[in-house]
């Protein structure tokens, strides 16, 4: 491959490494080998690494914030992407252009190419090499990094961070990490490190223990936020406003009960660097209860797994329950559907079933002989134009299910030429 590659050349390049989570190799050696070749970006900049099952994205994506806010130049890494891979790179809030993208998989391929591996790094190894030397080259002085798969053998994992983080631990990718709580969590506390503070989300029993064990063991300090109480908690459809500690009239700006845990979260770890927390207001998360569009009120969310789907519900039960509810609901065949479903589907007055354009997704007629009821569609823009011909104005639709199908919509929106709905949210 030449050293100028387009943006579009390294995209296919990547995507034909395969799916990151069917192809994923666990293991440090690749992405250690090829950072030393790169002359080891990631020990230039301060680290703080967000590992957990839910709420990481959000978390990290307040932090950054914050951190920003403060005044600091800031990368934050993150995954997957909804739209395009670019999103998962981030300086100063905004996502690296596609030119940049370009050059720093250029850099990473070609040092990939001059060693002896065993083959070459994955989808996700590569595009962390790839942020980690943009964000030296772009200097930066921290950088947010959240965890891909796990955390012990999580290509991040090479980072010596200034701060650790761990949201909510829950089962999710058993297959890689093992089928209980402790099992999971045991893979979450492989990033702690010894002597670093870490700062623990509200967790289960189950989970709390395994990392309080781990922390322990490392001599870790820990800061918990099941130890701070949450006062003046006010609440809406668009977010939260609320004080922590000696910390008043914090706004987060992430919609649901859940994103006020994480807020909190984000609070402690801003706290714990010395930063004002205030800054968390800046945040923003797509695809995670994004309002896109009003009258009807039109929402993204990437609820693909059991506690994403208790979070939305609970959100859907607390703002909309008085609304005729649409849902447009698609997944993923390695994903708990079953269970997802029964939460999620008795709360929609009517089901539209989709996939979203991979491999992996269940058939939309399947999803329909789960639920007994409902209708399909071949792809979310048909979907949303079935419901845009039906409903009113008075009433709620929700996308929901895969991340990949609130990618589509999201992109979809973009385009007047594909999004049935009119009006936007500012």
């Amino acid at each position: 491959m030449r050293v100028g590659v387009t943006y579009p050349d390294s995209v296919q390049f990547l995507y034909a490494l395969g799916n990151e989570m069917k192809t994923a190799k666990l293991g440090l050696d690749r992405i250690r080998a090829v950072l030393e070749a790169l002359d080891n970006p990631q020990r230039t900049f301060r680290v703080v690494h967000v590992a957990g099952t839910n709420g990481k994205g959000s978390t990290c994506s307040m932090i950054d914030a914050g951190l920003h806010a403060a005044g600091m130049r800031t990368g934050l890494f993150t995954s997957p992407h909804l739209v395009e891979p670019t999103e998962r790179v981030q300086i100063d809030g905004i996502p690296v252009s596609q030119a940049q993208f370009a050059q720093a998989f250029s850099v990473v391929h070609r040092a990939a190419e001059s060693l002896e591996l065993d083959c070459h790094p994955t989808y996700f190894e590569t595009i962390t090499a790839m942020a980690f030397w943009l964000f030296r080259e772009m200097g930066m002085e921290a950088a947010v990094v959240e965890v891909g798969l796990g955390g012990r053998l999580d290509a991040t994992n090479v980072v010596e961070p200034a701060l650790t983080v761990i949201t909510p631990v829950d089962l999710d990718h058993q297959f890689y990490l093992g089928d209980t709580i402790e099992s999971i969590a045991a893979e979450k506390a492989g990033i702690l490190k010894p002597g670093v503070l870490a700062v623990f989300a509200r967790q289960r029993p189950d989970a709390a223990a395994v990392l309080e064990a781990r922390a322990l063991e490392l001599g870790a300090p820990v800061r918990r936020a099941e130890e701070c109480e949450v006062r003046n908690l006010v609440m809406d459809a668009r977010g939260s406003r609320f004080s922590l500690g000696a910390f008043t009239d914090l706004v987060c700006p992430l919609a649901g009960e859940h994103q006020v845990e994480n807020a909190v979260t984000a609070v402690l770890a801003l706290d714990a660097l010395g930063i004002p927390p205030h800054g968390i207001a800046e945040a923003r998360w797509p695809g995670r209860l994004e309002h896109i569009s009003p009258n009807p009120d039109v929402i993204l969310d990437g609820a693909h797994n059991p506690a994403g789907a208790c979070a939305l519900a609970a959100y859907l039960e607390r703002f909309y329950s008085e609304r005729k509810l649409w849902m447009i609901f698609g997944a993923m065949r390695d994903k708990a559907v079953d269970e997802i479903a029964g939460i999620l589907f008795p709360l929609a007055n009517e089901l539209i079933f989709t996939a979203p354009a991979n491999p992996r997704a269940l058939s939309p007629t399947e999803l329909k002989d789960l639920a007994g009821r409902g209708r399909v569609a071949p792809d979310v823009v048909t979907a949303l134009r079935l419901v845009q011909a039906e409903c009113s104005a008075d009433d709620v639709v929700i996308v929901t299910g895969s991340l990949f199908l609130v990618g589509e919509a999201r992109a979809a929106s973009y385009n007047k030429n594909s999004w049935p709905f009119s009006g936007a949210w500012s």
